[in-house]
């Protein structure tokens, strides 16, 4: 390895300035050592374009949501049935009467019988993961926030904003965004 030898710009003569490679200062060095860990960051960064994996399957410059057809899966998101409804979310037999279940992004709630409902599963206080649906409330665990399993609003604080709702419908065996 090199060693640099550096010095602070007072101790540069002007005679070093006029020769090229004779006097690395401090803030050369670091300047030319960020400018490298720039162009590392930007070239790791970079986006292949071209149009197979490296185990020789196909994918999509711009993918869509993960567990969409388009997400190139192979699952229409439609069920087993041919049905025309979006991607499945949850099998309707997992999610029960009068509670629910953390799927994916999702908060799918059964708040009375073949009712569903789906919300973010984001907290709208600070933004944390619920983590618990019990007593027909859906509850985070970083500030004790509640919701109600039937429309998403706050029951207790310190949210004050309602988790926010998808459309869903049963298509066959499944909930399916609609």
């Amino acid at each position: 390895m090199t060693d640099v030898q550096t010095k602070t710009d007072a101790e540069c003569s002007v005679a070093e300035h006029g020769r090229t490679g004779t006097c690395s200062t401090r803030r050369r060095v670091l300047l030319g050592a960020g400018a490298a860990g720039a162009t590392a960051v930007l070239a790791a960064c970079g986006t292949s374009s071209s149009s197979t994996n490296t185990n020789g399957t196909g994918f999509s410059d711009n993918p869509g949501p993960a567990g969409s057809a388009a997400a190139g899966n192979g699952d229409s998101g439609s069920g087993s049935n041919g049905g025309s409804g979006g991607a499945t979310l949850a099998a309707v037999g997992d999610v029960p009467e009068g509670g629910g279940i953390i799927q994916g992004d999702y908060v799918i709630t059964q708040p009375t019988a073949g009712t569903f409902k789906a919300f973010s599963k984001v907290c709208t206080h600070a933004g944390c993961d619920v983590n618990k649906i019990d007593g027909g409330q859906i509850s985070c665990p970083c500030h004790n926030s509640k919701f109600s399993i039937e429309t998403g609003e706050p029951t207790s604080g310190p949210a004050n904003k309602a988790l926010p709702e998808t459309q869903v419908k049963v298509d066959g065996e499944n909930i399916v965004a609609a």
